[in-house]
Order: structure tokens, then C-alpha cells, then sequence
């Protein structure tokens, strides 16, 4: 198994769509790793030798991905929560954000109905 990112990466699949294991890296972002790094994107990852994965690999450390990643996003949250803006207070209320309704659904992000009380 090639390691890239600290991510095992299968090797079984494509390369494009072995890339998609990392955390923010997308097919879209793939395809552009493969092409900037002149991988063809139908190999297998096993079928890459040393120098392709050494390219994809220092592409891929150009990139905010994984645990950096998490932590700006984490951090992003945690800083509309602290502004009180609407979208934090939100965030604290664990419920949809971006506006979709409430009165039904968005049962994902409220968890489980709560039984009435009478």
C-alpha cells in the first residue's frame, strides 16, 4: 500500500480514485493532481513506480489536507460559535444552517424526535 498524507491508499484502484482517500482531496482535485504530476489516471496505484508516487506525494503536500484540514474547519466553526453570529449559534443548536425547514425533517441534524410531553 502506497502512504500518502499519512492515508493508506488502496492499491487496487485507480489512482484517480484512490487520491479521493484523502481527506479534501476530491476527483475533481485528483484529476488535477494526475495531470500536473503527469500520472495517468486509469493506472493502479500498484502498477505506479517510486517517482510517480515521490510526485504525487510532494503535489500533495502543497495541498492543506487531512488532520490541517480538520483543524481549520473545526476552527472556523468554533469562531462563528464564539461571534454569536447566526450561522454559529446554529452550529451551538445542532441544527440546519443554511436554511432549509425545520417544522419537518432535518431529522439528521436534530438527531432522534424527542417524545411530547403532556
Amino acid at each position: 500500500m502506497a502512504r500518502i498524507a499519512g492515508v493508506n491508499i488502496p492499491d487496487g484502484k485507480h489512482v484517480e480514485i484512490a487520491l479521493t482517500y484523502i481527506y479534501g482531496v476530491g476527483r475533481t482535485l485528483a484529476r488535477r493532481i494526475c495531470d500536473s504530476t503527469s500520472v495517468d489516471r486509469q493506472r493502479k496505484v500498484a502498477d505506479l513506480d517510486r517517482q510517480e508516487l515521490a510526485r504525487i506525494q510532494n503535489e500533495v503536500s502543497r495541498l492543506m489536507v487531512e488532520g490541517d484540514l480538520r483543524r481549520a474547519v473545526n476552527m472556523n466553526i468554533k469562531r462563528l460559535m464564539d461571534l454569536g453570529c447566526y450561522r454559529g449559534v446554529r452550529h451551538r443548536r445542532n441544527m440546519p444552517l443554511r436554511g432549509q425547514r425545520t417544522r419537518t425533517n432535518a431529522r439528521t441534524r436534530k438527531g432522534p424526535r424527542r417524545p411530547i410531553r403532556k
